[in-house]
């Protein structure tokens, strides 16, 4: 049970400290952080929410940290949470760093933007310091003159975001002169500098500034961290930036480096343009990726492919191996009417793979009088991450039917950024938009017959 200078729990909570203790109440989903959250949310006066308050002064450490988790993520909302930021304002000379740097976040989140500002102006820990500034976002762009230089970074990065064009060589140049400082104390440097230049649209200033930075050993981890965003961010950076990475690496790679030679590996363009070069270095790249397929596709002739139907009903609305089995089906004549019943519903009831890979099949069963309305729903589609490439695929099935298709297959190839995908990292985010990206050139290759090729961006041929 944690110890809070002598203070035993209250019974009715003391759940609360076996959860904290034991970890359970960081844990995603487990019952006892959601009957946390659900309390304080009822009443931030209440039992849990003092107990939780209490437990940022126990004497284990990691029940500090957890303690403040817990309250950091009780604290958004519109309404500030005064209690809350008194306990962070105590802790924030806590002996423990990562209790500190959890504090300074909560007095921000809490909402007494004052009081970190005060805290900001009479501290003297870099370390939260650092961290208050990064909370308070623009509430800091004031301190670009500030003594201690994760600070002054800050303040120019919060400058940069709303700055017009002609202020941007400016601050870049100050920026430049504080990444190696900064770089002490403030985590992610390149990643928040990378966010603030892709919303700005700045590609070429990114891969300009991403040279700076590796050329110089002291900050070379910082361009190295600056270059693998720009390739999350950017289809051509890997093509623009994989040789500087090489070049800067040497015989041994740094860990900073080899995180943004395996993310610039993700690119195939990157690959097959600089792939014996990326050779001479030694990193990991990133494995292959391809939308996974169930394995071996089972081979249906008419009577087998109609009798899995005659099992369904015609309302269906999902159908495994749906091209095998009405393929098969088409092969060997018309649909019956309730077989074209059962496709219809598979490719018009509702968007998804169902309808992707159906679609192609019922333009074999309906013919081209069918192909305006199948575009119409395949469309709209093809840059969802989740489901474009079977569209995508589907619309290479149609060949040179899908012509009308092609302005929509060029565009999604010529864009400059990355198409926004959820996935747990940005790594694989990065490759479900390069998987995206090859089911586009498949599909506008067979829509224009196999072997052409239109004009394009030399890093999307």
């Amino acid at each position: 049970m944690p110890r809070c200078e002598g203070r035993p729990p209250p019974r009715t909570v003391k759940w609360l400290d076996e959860a904290v203790a034991s970890g359970t109440a960081a844990t995603p989903d487990h019952p006892s952080r959601g009957a946390i959250f659900d309390a304080i949310r009822t009443d931030r006066a209440g039992p849990v929410a003092v107990r939780l308050l209490q437990l940022t002064h126990a004497d284990d450490p990691s029940v500090r940290r957890a303690a403040m988790d817990l309250l950091q993520s009780s604290a958004g909302g519109e309404a500030p949470w005064p209690a809350a930021a008194e306990a962070a304002l105590a802790r924030l000379t806590d002996p423990d760093e990562q209790v500190r740097r959890r504090a300074a976040r909560l007095v921000v989140y809490a909402g007494r933007r004052d009081l970190a500002l005060t805290a900001l102006g009479e501290l003297a820990d870099p370390v939260v310091r650092t961290v208050l500034a990064d909370a308070l976002g623009a509430s800091a762009a004031h301190l670009r003159a500030d003594p201690l230089a994760s600070v002054r970074f800050l303040a120019h990065l919060e400058t940069l975001r709303a700055a017009p064009p002609g202020q941007w060589p400016a601050l870049d140049a100050a920026l430049l002169a504080d990444a190696r400082d900064a770089a002490r104390h403030l985590e992610d440097i390149g990643h928040a500098w990378g966010r603030v230049l892709h919303r700005l649209g700045r590609e070429r200033h990114t891969y300009a500034l991403v040279a700076r930075l590796l050329a110089d050993p002291a900050t070379r981890d910082t361009g190295a961290a600056l270059a693998r965003e720009a390739c999350h961010d950017w289809r051509a950076a890997p093509v623009e930036l994989l040789p500087l990475l090489v070049r800067h690496s040497g015989r041994e790679v740094g860990p900073r480096l080899a995180e943004a030679l395996t993310t610039a590996s993700i690119s195939k363009a990157a690959m097959r343009v600089h792939g014996a070069l990326a050779a001479t270095v030694p990193f990991t790249p990133y494995p292959a990726t391809r939308r996974s397929r169930s394995g071996p596709s089972p081979s249906y002739d008419g009577p087998s492919a109609a009798a899995v139907l005659a099992a369904k009903p015609m309302g269906i609305g999902r159908l495994g191996h749906a091209p095998e089995i009405f393929g098969a089906l088409l092969d060997a004549g018309p649909l019956t009417l309730r077989q074209a019943a059962q496709l219809y519903n598979l490719t018009f009831r509702r968007p998804g793979r169902t309808q992707a890979v159906c679609a192609p099949l019922w333009l074999r069963h309906a013919g081209p009088a069918a192909l305006p309305r199948l575009l119409a729903h395949m469309t709209p589609y093809l840059g969802e991450y989740d489901v474009g490439e079977y569209y995508l695929e589907g619309l290479a099935a149609m060949g040179r039917q899908a012509l009308p298709a092609l302005p929509a297959v060029t565009a999604l190839i010529g864009r400059r950024t990355r198409i926004p995908v959820n996935s747990s990292t940005r790594d694989g985010e990065t490759a479900v938009d390069e998987c995206l990206l090859a089911a586009a050139l498949d599909a506008r290759r067979a829509i224009l017959g196999r072997g052409s090729m239109t004009t394009g961006p030399a890093t999307n041929r």
